[in-house]
């Protein structure tokens, strides 16, 4: 008889009861696309972060050098999923046949990550131990009138190596003006064995772990100047910080909304069903059997609603993520638990004052006359 009253109580209001499961399939929407979005987007926004370069530096407390062992233990030392890339920077100047130029020798293979916004004409090179290509600034490149494909000549005395022009490098900074060569080579030829200038490094900051990496190394390694590279880190903490404050605003705001026109389509519910309420107390329901029927009708339509939110609100995470990122968002987990908490709680919230007025409802005032 219970279930029979709600399923009737539903079917017989259905335009009033589509508003309320209107409402709470937007809310548990939005929820679900911001949650989704919200517990991908530090692992997103690192990677779109990552494009601005490197954000970490390591380099000599003194002087202009650092033995590049030392550097090696660093990197041993390090968890793996904290680097996600890091290259030695040795720098020179060496004669070619043309003219003396600033050599700069780099780990190659992870160069691209550390300083992925290079406007390279021709092609990157993918392995460090290449010693037969090299990467050019552009200025130099029009200095020295070398175009891909042509050999860039380094003389020391009577020893020459003779290296090819793969890639042109546009930087925006000094090393449009710099050969770029293997660190091995570098080291070599420039008579450096085991010495680097400095190193840069790609770090994860997706829970501001670049600051306390930062100071841990600096602890251990108090003769080395160990530092966030701010201006990229603090910009990614900020942003992150930024959007994620923006998201949970904007959930917050759809629930109040969803609350609010809830609770308004059951008071004109219970308004309605005055007479029906009033029969049944006047037959022996008691004041908890008009609760639990006028809870169990909210709740059914709030479970149908959680899950068409769920399953729209997935959808608008999929678009959010392509127009933001470019990149899909999966759905986590702890996004449905969340969201079937916070849809329910909602339309428990929106029932309290329709539900104390049915209760106060006297049979005797509402049935006079019937």
């Amino acid at each position: 008889m219970f279930w029979r009253l709600v399923w009737r109580a539903l079917r017989l209001r259905m335009q009033r009861v589509a508003v309320v499961f209107a409402a709470l399939t937007v809310g548990a929407a939005i929820v679900t696309a911001m949650s989704a979005v919200y517990f991908d987007i530090n692992a997103k926004m690192s990677q779109e972060l990552r494009t601005f370069g490197a954000n970490f530096y390591i380099g000599p407390g003194h002087g202009h050098s650092m033995a590049q062992a030392e550097y090696q233990k660093i990197m041993d030392a390090a968890p793996p999923e904290i680097v996600n890339a890091a290259t030695p920077y040795l720098y020179g100047t060496t004669r070619t046949e043309l003219e003396k130029v600033v050599v700069m020798g780099v780990w190659f293979e992870s160069l691209k990550q550390i300083v992925p916004y290079w406007q390279v004409t021709g092609s990157w090179i993918g392995v460090s131990f290449d010693d037969r290509n090299a990467m050019i600034g552009y200025k130099l490149a029009n200095r020295l009138e070398l175009k891909l494909g042509d050999t860039v000549v380094l003389v020391d005395g009577d020893q020459k190596k003779p290296l090819q022009i793969k890639g042109i490098v546009e930087a925006g900074d000094a090393t449009d003006n710099v050969l770029i060569i293997n660190l091995p080579l570098a080291q070599s030829w420039l008579d450096r064995p085991g010495v680097i200038s400095h190193a840069l490094l790609s770090v994860n900051n997706e829970q501001g772990q670049v600051e306390s990496f930062a100071q841990t190394l600096q602890q251990n390694y108090p003769d080395l100047e160990i530092r966030p590279i701010r201006k990229v880190s603090a910009s990614e903490g900020v942003v992150l910080e930024k959007i994620k404050g923006l998201m949970g605003l904007v959930s917050l705001v759809i629930l109040v909304l969803s609350t609010l026109c809830v609770n308004t389509t059951l008071m004109a519910i219970v308004s309605e069903r005055a007479r029906e309420f009033a029969l049944q107390k006047a037959l022996g329901a008691k004041s908890r059997d008009i609760v639990r029927q006028i809870m169990a009708e909210t709740l059914s339509v709030a479970l149908f609603a959680v899950v068409v939110g769920i399953v729209l609100g997935y959808v608008l995470a999929q678009i959010l993520g392509q127009t933001v990122f470019s990149a899909s968002i999966g759905l986590r987990i702890q996004v449905i638990p969340l969201t079937l908490a916070l849809s329910l709680l909602v339309a428990l919230i929106a029932a309290v004052l329709p539900t104390f007025r049915a209760v106060k409802i006297e049979p005797a005032k509402v049935l006079k006359g019937e």
